[in-house]
């Protein structure tokens, strides 16, 4: 993609998020955003066929800075849980400016199911990404099931977030910290439970110890 496209996707982007914060995201036309951007409606067009593809693209925004932060080699010092807070909380960091826009989304989502089908692939993708980012495998049965876990902790957390007007969002680390807690003891759980041996099979037997008289 060329340099000046790229601008102008940036900026019919920005137009359409000042938009979006300053009228609602209903209230707001591809019209509009063309003439906010300075952008002829066909050029527009080319870039964003419809309201969609601009709210798909803010939230691809959103991923990018939060994944933009993460380091390329993980800390063997950390939990999961650990790096899990550590993106999660630059995702609201990142969407803190921004939590007026997300607001207007959530409540036009509600009443328009088009645009509800449109958010829900695009939000389970980020979770994908937040668990990668983390370290913890996203695909297959356990990936879908964290995927699920992390989509829960999110919207729980939102709340909170949408009320912390602190400026370290303590009371949104707090939530999310309580979050992470409990999804990691039940995952305890669930795997002891895994790994016990199923009815009619033997248990597992000990290694023998390397120096005992059986090894």
């Amino acid at each position: 993609m060329s340099e000046p496209q790229d601008s102008s996707k940036d900026a019919a982007l920005d137009a359409f998020l000042g938009l979006v914060a300053d009228k609602g995201y209903a209230a707001v036309s591809l019209r509009d955003v063309a003439i906010a951007a300075g952008l002829g409606f066909a050029d527009l067009y080319r870039l964003y066929p419809d309201k969609l593809a601009l709210v798909k693209a803010f939230v691809a925004r959103i991923d990018r800075e939060v994944l933009a932060g993460t380091s390329p080699a993980l800390d063997p010092e950390e939990t999961v849980r650990d790096r899990l807070f550590d993106v999660m909380m630059r995702r609201f960091d990142a969407l803190k400016p921004h939590r007026a826009i997300v607001a207007s989304l959530r409540r036009a989502a509600s009443r328009d199911p088009v645009l509800a089908l449109a958010l829900a692939p695009a939000t389970r993708r980020s979770m994908a990404l937040m668990l990668e980012a983390a370290g913890a495998a996203s695909d297959g049965l356990a990936g879908a099931v964290r995927q699920r876990g992390l989509l829960a902790i999110y919207g729980t957390v939102w709340r909170v977030f949408d009320r912390d007007d602190s400026a370290d969002l303590g009371k949104t680390m707090a939530a999310l910290d309580g979050r992470l807690k409990t999804a990691e003891r039940w995952a305890q759980v669930f795997e002891r439970y895994a790994q016990r041996p199923r009815r009619g099979e033997p248990e597992p037997k000990p290694e023998p110890e390397v120096n005992s008289p059986e090894a």
